[in-house]
C-alpha cells in the first residue's frame, strides 16, 4: 500500500517520552513565581528537558528547584556543571531560597544522597558521573563552543543518566547546531539525525544547513516536545 509522504514522516519522527514525575505546587520553592513553577513542573514531568530563558527570568532558582526535587525523588545526588565564574554565585543563590548546594571535590568524603553538587566543566573527568541520579547543565550552551572531544565526553558521560536538565539563554532560531546539541544531550535525536530529517544541505557550502520549508512546523513541534523557550 502506497504511503503518503505525511504519513512517511509521521512514521520517522521521534518523539520525547514523559520519563519524569508530577509534583503539586504546594511543595515547590515558596520564592518560584507562577510562570517559574509552570515550568519547574514541566520540566519534572518529562525528566529530561531544556529551558531556553532570556536574562531576568530565574534560571537560576528553577534549576536549583529542579535539581532539589530530583534529589528528593530518587534519593540520590545531583550534580550541577557550570563555568567557573558561576558555581559560586550558584552557591550564594542556593543559600538565599534555602537550597544546600556544595562544591563538588574529588578529595572531599563520598557524596551523601539528597544533595545537590556544583562543578565547573573543566573538571568533568575527576568526577565520578555513576553517582547521581540528575544533571544539570548550566550555561548549557558552552556545548557549541566545547571541541569535538569535550562535547563528546559529556554525552558519554550522562547517556543513563535518569533525569537531564540544560538552562541556557534563548538560542537564536537560525543556531541548529546548539539546538542539535541539546537535543543529542537530552536523547531525543542526534545532532546528524535532526539534520537528516529536518534540514537540507545548502549547495556547496559544508556548514551551512537550511530548515525544509515543508518541515518548519514539524521541526519546531519536535523542539518543543523536549525545551520551553522564554522571551
Amino acid at each position: 500500500m502506497d504511503l503518503s509522504y505525511d504519513k512517511f514522516i509521521e512514521s520517522k519522527r521521534k518523539k520525547m517520552i514523559d520519563s519524569g514525575f508530577d509534583i503539586e505546587e504546594s511543595k515547590l520553592n515558596k520564592h518560584l513565581f507562577d510562570f517559574q513553577k509552570y515550568i519547574v513542573k514541566k520540566a519534572l514531568k518529562k525528566g529530561r528537558y531544556a529551558v531556553f530563558a532570556d536574562t531576568g527570568l530565574g534560571k537560576t532558582i528553577m534549576q536549583l528547584e529542579w535539581s532539589h526535587q530530583v534529589a528528593i525523588k530518587t534519593n540520590k545526588p545531583v550534580l550541577i556543571l557550570a563555568p567557573l565564574a558561576v558555581s559560586e554565585q550558584t552557591i550564594k543563590e542556593g543559600a538565599r531560597f534555602g537550597i544546600d548546594v556544595l562544591k563538588y571535590s574529588d578529595e572531599s568524603d563520598r557524596i551523601t544522597c539528597n544533595r545537590i553538587y556544583i562543578s565547573n566543566y573543566e573538571q568533568l573527568h575527576n568526577i565520578d558521573c555513576s553517582e547521581f541520579s540528575g544533571i544539570c547543565l548550566d550555561e548549557s550552551s558552552i556545548l557549541k563552543s566545547f571541541d569535538g572531544k569535550y562535547k563528546s565526553m559529556i554525552l558519554d558521560l550522562f547517556k543513563a543518566t535518569p533525569y537531564k536538565s540544560a538552562w541556557s539563554a534563548t538560542p537564536s532560531p537560525n543556531d541548529h547546531m546548539e539546538l542539535g546539541n541539546h537535543s543529542e544531550f537530552l536523547g531525543a535525536m542526534s545532532y546528524h539525525e535532526m539534520l537528516a530529517m529536518y534540514f537540507v544541505h545548502d549547495g556547496g557550502e559544508t556548514s551551512k544547513w537550511r530548515l525544509r520549508k515543508h518541515a518548519e512546523k514539524d521541526f519546531w513541534d519536535y523542539v518543543l516536545s523536549w525545551s520551553i523557550i522564554g522571551i
